[in-house]
């Protein structure tokens, strides 16, 4: 499984939604959308959503911290 997390430094949804995935030892790539405006575009783009954080689980996208839809996704049984 593949968990790519896009956030900003400035954001108290991407630092909850990060301490949740490590809470249930989810590995995951922390993606800094603040830093790369190719990175950004892209994800406002597949997402439609300008906002952080954005999850991307095998390809399936998540805007915001949506816990029911992030535990669905990676089979967490909570």
């Amino acid at each position: 499984m593949t968990v790519k997390v896009y956030t900003t430094p400035t954001c108290p949804y991407c630092y909850t939604l990060k301490e949740f995935l490590k809470e249930y030892n989810i590995e995951f790539e922390d993606i800094d959308i603040s830093k790369d405006e190719k990175v950004k575009d892209d994800i406002i783009k597949r997402s439609g959503a300008i906002g952080a954080p954005i999850i991307e689980v095998d390809g399936e996208i998540v805007v915001g911290f949506d816990r029911g839809k992030i535990v669905k996704l990676l089979g967490i049984d909570n």
